[in-house]
């Protein structure tokens, strides 16, 4: 059984990765753990020596099967209570992912199941991010960036690839959220910011640095 911080290396690894398939480079882990690179080479020991990672000293590491099945039990629960404090406790989208770090570490499988059960088997947390399945399948969301849209077109907000707090209330008060329908009304050639009509309400601008960070998927 892995430890809380085996299981945060794990998860960190699975996400620098790209969803487990390539190599991660141990200053790469060094840097956004905050530690020293041997702090990183101790840690990258153990899990291979549990089996968990494929590494080797002044190579990348990467997940192995068992190594990828925790991660995505750890991502798994951190959605799923990401989804019940928003649905069902009132918390802010922006409020829950600092809580759901400490309680993706309980590890009761019925737990979990009976938390997926109640929530309605959701298939993404209020961010827009996928819900592993209690198989360990990472559902695909393929999603486009708002800054890629052409004026004149109208798209559904499906989430963000930004998860700082600052940043989602910013989008929580223009009234961008996931399940916002979001037109394009025009864009600056300038600075490529976009003026957008977001639901109902008035038009509104955003920065391309904004909008490179909102997913999508065109409506139909």
């Amino acid at each position: 059984m892995a430890s809380l911080a085996e299981e945060n290396y794990l998860k960190l690894i699975y996400h620098l990765s790209g969803s487990g398939a390539d190599e991660v480079s141990t200053n790469a882990l060094a840097e956004q753990t905050q530690t020293r690179a041997a702090s990183v080479t101790d840690m990258l020991r153990k899990l291979a020596e549990k089996n968990l990672v494929h590494y080797k000293k002044y190579q990348g590491v990467r997940l192995t099967a068992e190594g990828q099945e925790v991660a995505l039990q750890v991502i798994r629960r951190h959605r799923l209570w990401e989804v019940f404090m928003v649905q069902k406790l009132g918390f802010r989208w922006d409020e829950v992912h600092p809580i759901a770090e400490e309680l993706e570490h309980i590890a009761s499988e019925e737990l979990i199941n009976r938390l997926d059960a109640f929530l309605d088997f959701p298939v993404s947390d209020p961010h827009g991010d996928p819900i592993p399945t209690a198989a360990g399948k990472m559902p695909s969301a393929e999603y486009e960036k708002l800054c890629e849209v052409t004026a004149g077109k109208q798209v559904t907000m499906m989430g963000v690839s930004e998860h700082a707090a600052s940043f989602l209330q910013f989008l929580s008060k223009a009234g961008l959220i996931p399940g916002s329908v979001v037109s394009v009304l025009e864009i600056n050639d300038f600075d490529r910011s976009m003026l957008l009509k977001i639901n109902e309400s008035g038009p509104s601008f955003v920065s391309y640095e904004v909008a490179r960070n909102i997913l999508i998927k065109f409506s139909v």
